[in-house]
């Protein structure tokens, strides 16, 4: 029985309607799955957060690869469906949380310091979660050691956008991680069929940036934001009106920093932002 019968058969035993705005769609492919767990690089000694673990396809594969897993599933039917699957099928370490990923606390006893390193994520993120998912675990003080993330194409794109076509939710990315596309995958590998392809993106943290902690990050992207604020119009017009500052002046700084007075702010990598803000702060 392949993953598309083995899918629609649990949602009719669980009454399970799949409702898009949530993002539940299910992967349907074996080989994806097994994509995933290898761009997730396990270790025996990994702690696992899965998030979206829908019926438990890929949360058995992660737990057979690591040490314990915890799957966070907001829907009680798709809980109740996983938790059955994970008895038939004698798997003892995983954990499931029936709760909002977004209102959970990264922090012991759910992820306890294992030797060896801290936790890694795998998840199948609904688009309208993502900013605020990646926000919540990039910004936290008890990070992850990696992602992998089943993203919508564009989202992927965006985030592993380069200069020229980059954008807030990309500098808020890569300041913090090292974002990388490894796979596209058809609208086809999913039930029911969405709209769009999606793609894993594996996201890598980074040491900190900048000294400082927290309110050194939120002046930077204060002014990242205001850079970003009208996407036409030059970088020295948005920073002058966000900073209250003459054109003249940020246009001076922009040179200073080795930048043309004309570029805009889809054009400076993370890199150039951090340029820019030694000069602005």
């Amino acid at each position: 029985m392949d993953l598309l019968e083995q899918t629609k058969n649990l949602c009719r035993l669980y009454d399970i309607k799949p409702v898009r705005s949530r993002g539940q769609i299910f992967l349907i492919k074996e080989k994806i799955h097994d994509d995933v767990v290898a761009a997730a690089d396990l270790r025996p000694d990994d702690f696992i957060l899965e998030v979206g673990p829908g019926l438990g396809f890929l949360t058995a594969k992660l737990a057979a690869r690591a040490k314990r897993v915890v799957a966070v599933e907001i829907d009680k039917k798709l809980v109740e469906a996983l938790k059955a699957g994970l008895v038939a099928k004698n798997i003892k370490n995983v954990e499931v949380i029936n709760e909002n990923v977004l209102e959970i606390k990264i922090q012991p006893p759910l992820f306890p310091p294992y030797q060896g390193g801290g936790y890694k994520i795998a998840a199948n993120l609904p688009y309208n979660i993502t900013s605020i998912f990646l926000r919540k675990f990039l910004e936290a003080g008890n990070k992850p050691e990696l992602m992998v993330l089943m993203l919508q194409k564009e989202v992927a794109e965006r985030i592993t956008a380069e200069p020229g076509e980059m954008s807030l939710l990309a500098v808020s990315v890569q300041f913090y991680a090292r974002p990388e596309i490894i796979e596209i995958v058809p609208k086809k590998c999913f039930w029911p069929e969405p709209e769009v392809d999606s793609a894993i993106v594996k996201i890598t943290p980074l040491n900190p940036r900048l000294s400082g902690g927290r309110e050194r990050e939120r002046e930077f992207f204060r002014l990242v934001k205001f850079g970003f604020s009208a996407r036409r119009k030059m970088l020295k017009n948005n920073l002058a009106a966000g900073l209250r500052i003459g054109q003249a002046e940020a246009a001076a700084k922009i040179k200073q920093a080795g930048f043309n007075e004309k570029i805009r702010a889809q054009e400076l990598a993370v890199a150039d932002w951090l340029k820019l803000f030694n000069l602005f702060k």
